[in-house]
Parts: C-alpha cells; sequence; structure tokens
C-alpha cells in the first residue's frame, strides 16, 4: 500500500473518530508533501516566505460554532500550525471591547499539525503567568502530555491587588467585562493556533478560580469543563464588603443550605442564576459545563464552605444525580482527602460526571501538590494540576442536543 493511500485511509479513521479538525489536516498533507517538505527546508534556513507557505499548507482549521455574540470577535487570522521545535512559552496582549490584557502561551514542542487541547489558568490575587506555571506545574504536564496553556494576567489598573473581579456584577456575565475578555482571548488562541475546539477548559486559584465557575456558568459552549481551587461560587457577592463577606463564611444571606443527593455533607445553594433573557447571560437551558474542585478544609481565607458551594451552581438545574463518596490519600502526597463524584442517572454516558469535589484535610489556602517555587502552594497534597487534567480530558464539549 503506498504512503499516500495509507495517510488517506488514517484521515477517513480521523473522520469517523469525530476528529475532522485532525482529518482536514491529515488530507492537506496527503494531497501536498512536497510543497510541505520544500517549505520546512526554506523554513529553517530563515527564509519567511517559504515559511509561511508552510503555514497555509498546514493550517487546522476551526470547528465552526453554532451560535455566535459580540464577544467571540476576536481575531480574523486564519488558525495556524507552526514547525516542530522546542517548547514555547510567551508573552502576549488581547484586545477587544471589554479591554485589554496580557497572557502568556505554553506550546509543547513537536507541534505536529493536529489540533491540541487547550488549558486556560487564571491565577489567584498577586499572581502572574510565570508564578502560577511554576507553583501549579501546568506547563511541565502540557509537554508530557501535549497541550497548549493560556495564562491571562490581570492588570493591576484593573484590580490593584491583581485579583480577577468575581465580586463586580458587571465582571460576572456572558457578554461584557472580564468574562468577555478572557473568552475572546480564548477564541484569538484557538484562531491562532491549532486548537481542538471540543478540547478547551478553564481552572484557577482562589480569585481565579471564582473566574473560573463564572466562565463555567456564562460559556459552556466554549468552555468543555472547569477546575475551581480554593474558590467561590458564581453570583454569590456583588461588592467588595459582600466578598469578605462570602469569602469568611460561605455564602451565608446569599444562599440557603439544602441537602444533596448523598446526606454525608450539607452544601450551599448559591443564589439563583438570574433568568435567560437578562443581557449578556448564558444562553438558555445550556446548563453548566462539568466542574472539579479542591479545597482546603484548612483554608483561613477561602472558607471551605464555598467549595460546596461551587458544587452546588455547577449542580443546578434540577438533574437527578448519584454521588459516590469516598476517602484516602494519593500517592506521593503527605495529606488525605474525601472525594466526592455526582453522576447524571440518567445519562446514556455513565463514566461522565457533572462535578467532582476534593476536600484535602489540613490544607491552607494553597494549590494542592503544587511546587514549592510558586507562591499560594502546598506541595504535601494530593496533585490538583495532575486531577484536574484527568477530570477535563474525560470531559469533552457536548453537542447540545447530547
Amino acid at each position: 500500500m503506498s504512503k499516500f493511500l495509507k495517510k488517506i485511509l488514517a484521515a477517513g479513521r480521523l473522520v469517523q473518530g469525530g476528529r475532522l479538525a485532525e482529518a482536514t489536516t491529515a488530507i492537506q498533507r496527503a494531497l501536498a508533501p512536497g510543497a510541505a517538505k520544500a517549505a520546512r527546508g526554506a523554513a529553517a534556513s530563515g527564509d519567511p516566505a517559504p515559511a509561511a507557505a508552510l503555514a497555509t499548507i498546514e493550517r487546522a482549521p476551526v470547528r465552526e460554532r453554532s451560535w455566535i455574540d459580540v464577544d467571540e470577535a476576536a481575531a480574523a487570522e486564519p488558525a495556524v500550525t507552526r514547525p516542530s521545535g522546542s517548547p514555547r512559552f510567551e508573552e502576549s496582549s488581547f484586545t477587544c471591547a471589554a479591554g485589554t490584557r496580557s497572557f502568556k502561551l505554553f506550546a509543547p514542542a513537536g507541534i505536529d499539525g493536529f489540533a491540541r487541547p487547550l488549558v486556560v489558568m487564571l491565577h489567584g490575587c498577586t499572581q502572574s503567568p510565570d508564578d502560577f506555571a511554576a507553583g501549579t506545574r501546568m506547563n511541565e504536564l502540557a509537554e508530557a502530555e501535549g497541550f497548549y496553556v493560556l495564562y491571562p494576567a490581570q492588570a493591576p489598573r484593573s484590580n490593584a491587588h491583581k485579583c480577577w473581579n468575581w465580586f463586580v456584577p458587571a465582571d460576572q456575565r456572558r457578554g461584557a467585562g472580564e468574562p468577555a475578555l478572557l473568552a475572546g482571548m480564548t477564541r484569538h488562541v484557538m484562531q491562532t493556533h491549532a486548537i481542538d475546539a471540543d478540547r478547551i477548559f478553564v481552572a484557577g486559584l482562589s480569585a481565579g478560580g471564582a473566574m473560573a465557575a463564572i466562565l463555567a456558568r456564562e460559556y459552556p459552549d466554549l468552555f468543555a469543563a472547569a477546575g475551581v481551587h480554593s474558590g467561590i461560587a458564581p453570583g454569590v457577592a456583588h461588592d467588595v464588603a459582600s466578598a469578605f463577606t462570602v469569602m469568611k463564611g460561605g455564602p451565608g444571606t446569599a444562599a440557603a443550605w439544602h441537602t444533596p443527593t448523598s446526606a454525608s455533607m450539607p452544601l450551599w445553594t448559591a443564589a439563583p442564576a438570574p433568568a435567560a433573557s437578562t443581557p449578556g447571560y448564558a444562553k438558555a437551558g445550556l446548563p453548566s459545563a462539568p466542574v472539579i474542585v479542591f479545597h482546603g478544609d484548612a483554608d483561613a481565607t477561602v472558607a471551605p464552605a464555598n467549595g460546596d458551594a461551587v458544587i452546588a451552581a455547577a449542580l443546578e438545574g434540577g438533574t437527578p444525580t448519584r454521588r459516590d463518596d469516598s476517602q484516602g490519600r494519593a500517592s506521593n502526597a503527605a495529606r488525605g482527602h474525601r472525594r466526592s463524584v455526582w453522576h447524571a442517572e440518567s445519562s446514556s454516558d455513565p463514566a461522565r460526571t457533572l462535578a467532582e469535589q476534593w476536600v484535602v484535610q489540613g490544607a491552607p489556602h494553597a494549590w494542592s501538590g503544587g511546587a514549592s517555587k510558586g507562591s499560594f502552594t502546598d506541595p504535601s497534597g494530593p496533585d490538583a494540576s495532575r486531577e484536574m487534567l484527568r477530570f477535563f480530558l474525560a470531559h469533552p464539549r457536548r453537542s447540545e442536543s447530547a
């Protein structure tokens, strides 16, 4: 069998598996191998014109989405794949109607034209992309597993402590403020790199975790799943004063107690989400993206009850759930944990979960299992980065009809 035919058959298998962007790239390479080889050689010699030709040959289109709103107009550049090489951690910036923010993007070595997952990492207060990357070790995982990592940077002009403004009403809704800016930045990276549109995820710590929870609720059509570490549920605060009240004691008067499917642990029910007709709110009938939550039970900065509230908010919608609880100690972790997993009882995919929660015993306000070279890390805990990645990859974006 010829090499050409083998490539076409391989592309057919990708189509059958639903990996359309990868199939398109494989077909392009099969049809123009000579052009690609020549362009690679010229690009290596430093000639920019053939390098541009190589980008055109190895273009991996982004799958079109079914509906659009104003913050989706991120960038007009075609999605391209750069030649294989060393890993890169490069700084850039993004501007849209909601403002301007800088960011850093990690790209693993050996980019081969296939669309890759993207994890958006939102740092906590006083942190930076470099600090957060060092503490979470997410770039090391990305290099090993082959995915991109985007680190937006909060500007001091927008918050003196570089916190994401999760407690400001204008920054809690789809289509405006920081959620729109972060969604637009994500789409910009989708347009300029070969990103798998069904495997885009968001995670954050503290204020970044609170913003990740907002994005899971407001943009479930963009983010397939979210990781919230030491964060706060969407919509339970409306200013600085209420933010501090919630951080110290849980949602409090903005919420009420309720008993989940399994009564072994009480949960907060977050304040009701606004009606779908509210300007900028997420599309009617679209539930929150699946969420994995980490929180230390000795967190003195953000009360552990807030982790319960994040789970309760993610489970809103009335879908019957089954909850499984377990306790233990992860390998290479000094701290024990309690793990709870919520499954949709009516789901046709029993392996798919709606939410997962890790309560880490004795852990402070810090990224569990993180590296000491970063701030706000707890090397003694189970590896939150690895567990979040495991959860993410098990939850590709579902179609609205699924």
